[in-house]
C-alpha cells in the first residue's frame, strides 16, 4: 500500500506532506518527500513495524500514531477518517504478520566478544591504510617527475576511495552494536542481534576502539560520506548520526534498516517522533528561524550595474536551480564514468546537458575583469614594486566572480568561431559626453570603458583567445587558454594551459601571468569546484616576480579554497610581500617592513556588472545569441529540449569541419592570429597608438 500522509515534525512544529510506502513483507513503513523521490529510491525515513503498537485520537478522526518497539512515537494525519481506517487495517495486518514470522526459533548470532574483536581489527587495518596514504603523499611532494606524480595520484585516489569505504563499514558496525547495558537487559544471552533496541543517530560507546577512531574522524572529510562523523576529546566515544539529506546514503528498497529513523538537516540527534528527551533551546531557536524564513544568509559581494545596462532574465535572474545532487541522473553519470578511465582526456567526451551552466566558457573568462577598477588603476602607481603589487592584487581577486555557485557546473564548450564581447563602466569615472572608441575592439563603447572580446580559435584542442583594453588608462591584456580536462576517478581536473600579457603603455612594461587548474570534486554526489596549482607573474623590464599558489584541500583536515603568494624584488630571495587567505574570501598581506593589511576582501569588494548588447542586436556567432535556445530551456528546466538544441549546434560544427576537410578550406579567424605557440589580438592598443603616432609624424608641417 502507498499514498500521501502528513507527518508531524518537531523541527517545523507542524505537519509535513510525505509519500508513504508500506511493505507488509518486511514490516516496514517508508516515507519520501515526494512520489518522484520514491521512484528514485531516495528514502527520507522509515518506521519498523515489528513489535509496534497503533493508536488513534477520538477527538481527531484523521490522525493516528505508531509507537515502535524502542518506544518512539510517530504521529500521522490522513485526509479523512475513511483513509485513516484503510491505513490502520493495512498496518495492523503487517504488524501481525511480523509477529507471527518471529515466533519461530531464534537465529544464531555472533557473540558480543566476537563482534568487538572484528571491529577492532577493522580499525587496525584502517590505521594502516591511513599511514600508507600519508607516506604516499610525502613521496609525491618530493617527486619531480611529472609522469610519476600522475601515477602516484591515481594510486592515491584509489586509496582514498578504499579508506572511505572502510570508514563507512566501521560506522555501520558501530550502529549495529548495542551498548553493554542494552545487551544485558534486552538480550540475556550471548547473541547481540536478538531483539534489542537500536536507534540510528544515537551515540554508541566503544571503549575498545574509540581512541583509534577518534584519531581519523577529526580529520575525515564529510562531503562524500553518507554519514557525518563527530568526536569529542581524544579517547572519547564516537558519535554517529544518519544524515538524511536527499542524495546521501540510502538503504535499498528491500533492505530492513536496523531501527526506525527520520532524517533532519537541523539536528543530528533529532527524531520526528515524540520522545522523553527534549532538544536544546538553541536547536529550537535555529529551527524556528529557519521556519520563519530568517535563515542566516551567506554573505555575497555587492553588485554595481551601469545605468545603461539591459536586463536579461536568462543571465541576470537569480539562479535558483542549482545542481543539488546527481542522484536523479545517477544512471547517466554511471554510464558516462564507465566509458572513461583514470587519466583519460575528456576533450572529446560529450557531457550530459543537465550539468551545464547557462553561459559559454568565453563569457566565464570575462569574469576575470569583474573588478575593472582594480585592473585599470595598475598603471597609476609610480614605483615598479607598487605596480607589481597591484597586478597581483587584481590577479588574486579575479577568480571568485567566475563561480556563481558553490556547486560545480560546466559552461558551454564554445563553438569554433564563437565570439563574446562586453564592456564595464569604471566606478568613479563619468561616462557622459565621452568620445567613442571607434578604432577599438568594440564600436559601441567609449574610451573610458574597459572592453573585452573573446573568440574560440580552435576546437581540437579547445583554445579560447581573449583581449581587454581601456584606452584612457592605456592598459591592455592579451591572452589565451587551452583547457585540457582529465578524469581523475572521483573528480575531474581541468588544466588551463596558456598565458596572458598585461601591457602598461605609459611605463612600457609587460607582465606575463599563468593560470591555475580547476577541479570538480565529488562528481557522484554534489560536485564542488576548487582551484589548484602554482602560477607566476613576471615583469622582464623591472625584474619583479611573483608566485601565487592555489592550494587544494588536503585529504586530512585543512580548509578549502586556500591561496598563498609572494612578491620578490630583483636580486632578493626574501619576499617584499607575503599574501595568505582564501581566493574567494579574505586575503591578508604582510610586508617586509612589518606592515600588514587586508590585501583583498572578495566578500565586500563590489562586482561591476558587465554590459552586453541585447541578443537581438548581437552577431549571429556571439555566445548568448548562439546558445539562446539551450539557455532558455535550461532556465525552464527542460533538459530534453536543451539537449536537442545543443546537438543542433554540435552537429553543425561537425558538418563545417567535414566541409573544410573535403575542400581544403582554412579557418578564417576574425580577431586573433597565431604567432608561434601563442594567440594574440590582431590590432592591440599598442599597435594602434604607434600607427597614430607615425601618421602624425608623417603629416607635412604647415
Amino acid at each position: 500500500m502507498e499514498g500521501p500522509l502528513s507527518k508531524w515534525t518537531n523541527v517545523m512544529q507542524g505537519w509535513q506532506y510525505r509519500w508513504f510506502v508500506l511493505d507488509g513483507n518486511i514490516a516496514l513503513l517508508s516515507y519520501y518527500t515526494s512520489k518522484d523521490k520514491m521512484k528514485r529510491g531516495s528514502r527520507r525515513g522509515c518506521v519498523r513495524l515489528k513489535g509496534a503498537n497503533l493508536g488513534i485520537d477520538d477527538d481527531e478522526e484523521s490522525t493516528f500514531t505508531i509507537t515502535t518497539h524502542d518506544q518512539k512515537t510517530f504521529h500521522f494525519q490522513a485526509r479523512d477518517g475513511e483513509e485513516r481506517q484503510k491505513w490502520m487495517e493495512a498496518l495492523e495486518e503487517s504488524i501481525s504478520r511480523a509477529s507471527q514470522s518471529e515466533s519461530g526459533s531464534p537465529r544464531e548470532a555472533p557473540s558480543f566478544t566476537e563482534f568487538d574483536k572484528k571491529l577492532a581489527e577493522a580499525d587496525a587495518y584502517l590505521q594502516l591504510l591511513i599511514n600508507q596514504l600519508k607516506s604516499l603523499q610525502a613521496k609525491i611532494a618530493l617527486c619531480d617527475d611529472e609522469q610519476a606524480v600522475e601515477k602516484y595520484n591515481i594510486i592515491m585516489v584509489t586509496t582514498e576511495t578504499l579508506i572511505e569505504s572502510v570508514k563507512r563499514t566501521i560506522v555501520m558496525m558501530q550502529r549495529a552494536k548495542p551498548s553493554p547495558h542494552d545487551f544485558d537487559e534486552a538480550n540475556g544471552g550471548d547473541g547481540i542481534f536478538n531483539d534489542v533496541s537500536r536507534r540510528p543517530g544515537r551515540s554508541s560507546s566503544l571503549p575498545t576502539t574509540a581512541p583509534i577512531i577518534s584519531q581519523y574522524v577529526q580529520h575525515a572529510p564529510t562531503s562524500n560520506l553518507g554519514h557525518q562523523f563527530a568526536s569529542g576529546d581524544a579517547g572519547s566515544s564516537l558519535s554517529v548520526s544518519v544524515n538524511g539529506n536527499d542524495g546521501d546514503y540510502e538503504e535499498g528498497e528491500k533492505s530492513v534498516p536496523i531501527g526506525s529513523f527520520s532524517s533532519s538537516e537541523e539536528d543530528d540527534d533529532f527524531y520526528d517522533a515524540f520522545e522523553s528527551s527534549t532538544h536544546s533551546s538553541k536547536a529550537n531557536e535555529e529551527s524556528n528561524a529557519t521556519a520563519s524564513g530568517n535563515a542566516v544568509d551567506i554573505c555575497s559581494p555587492p553588485m554595481i550595474a551601469s545605468p545603461n545596462d539591459v536586463y536579461d532574465e536568462l543571465y541576470d535572474g537569480a539562479d535558483e536551480d542549482e545542481l543539488e545532487s546527481l542522484d536523479a541522473h545517477g544512471s547517466i553519470v554511471k554510464h558516462l564514468i564507465s566509458q572513461v578511465r583514470i587519466g583519460m582526456d575528456l576533450t572529446k567526451i560529450v557531457l550530459p546537458t543537465f550539468i551545464l551552466e547557462r553561459r559559454s566558457l568565453l563569457e566565464m573568462f570575462a569574469d576575470f575583469f569583474s573588478h575593472p577598477d582594480l585592473f585599470v588603476r595598475i598603471g597609476d602607481y609610480s614605483t615598479a614594486e607598487e605596480r607589481m603589487t597591484e597586478v597581483v592584487r587584481w590577479y588574486m581577486s579575479a577568480f571568485h566572480a567566475g563561480r556563481k555557485s558553490s556547486v560545480a557546473k560546466k559552461p558551454y564548450n564554445p563553438i569554433l568561431g564563437e565570439l563574446f564581447q562586453c564592456v564595464w563602466d569604471i566606478p568613479g569615472v563619468d561616462t557622459t559626453n565621452l568620445s567613442m572608441a571607434d578604432d577599438g575592439p568594440i564600436q559601441w563603447c567609449t574610451k573610458s570603458h574597459l572592453c573585452y572580446i573573446a573568440e574560440q580559435v580552435s576546437h581540437h584542442p579547445p583554445i579560447s583567445a581573449f583581449y581587454a583594453e581601456c584606452q584612457d588608462k592605456r592598459i591592455s591584456l592579451d591572452g589565451y587558454i587551452w583547457t585540457k580536462s582529465k578524469f581523475l576517478g572521483l573528480s575531474i581536473g581541468v588544466h588551463m594551459i596558456g598565458e596572458a600579457v598585461i601591457s602598461l603603455l605609459d611605463h612600457e612594461e609587460e607582465y606575463k601571468i599563468t593560470f591555475p587548474s580547476g577541479y570538480g570534486r565529488s562528481i557522484l554526489t554534489v560536485p564542488w569546484i576548487e582551484l589548484g596549482g602554482k602560477c607566476n607573474v613576471t615583469c622582464e623590464k623591472t625584474g619583479y616576480t611573483a608566485s601565487v599558489e592555489f592550494l587544494t584541500k588536503p585529504f586530512y583536515g585543512g580548509k578549502k579554497h586556500q591561496v598563498k603568494g609572494q612578491i620578490l624584488e630583483p636580486g632578493n630571495s626574501k619576499p617584499t610581500c607575503t599574501i595568505t587567505g582564501e581566493w574567494n574570501g579574505v586575503m591578508w598581506a604582510e610586508y617586509s617592513s612589518g606592515r600588514s593589511e587586508i590585501f583583498c576582501d572578495t566578500k565586500k569588494t563590489p562586482i561591476v556588472k558587465k554590459r552586453v548588447l541585447p541578443i537581438a542586436e548581437q552577431d549571429p556567432f556571439e555566445s548568448r545569441r548562439l546558445w539562446k535556445d539551450v539557455t532558455y530551456n535550461l532556465k525552464r528546466k527542460d533538459v530534453e529540449e536543451a539537449t536537442k538544441y545543443k546537438r543542433v549546434l554540435e552537429q553543425r560544427q561537425r558538418e563545417e569541419a567535414q566541409h573544410r576537410l573535403e575542400t581544403g578550406a582554412k579557418i578564417q579567424h576574425k580577431h586573433f592570429q597565431e604567432v608561434g605557440e601563442h594567440w594574440v589580438y590582431t590590432d592591440p592598443l599598442v599597435q594602434r597608438l604607434q600607427k597614430s603616432k607615425q601618421n602624425l609624424e608623417d603629416e607635412p608641417s604647415l
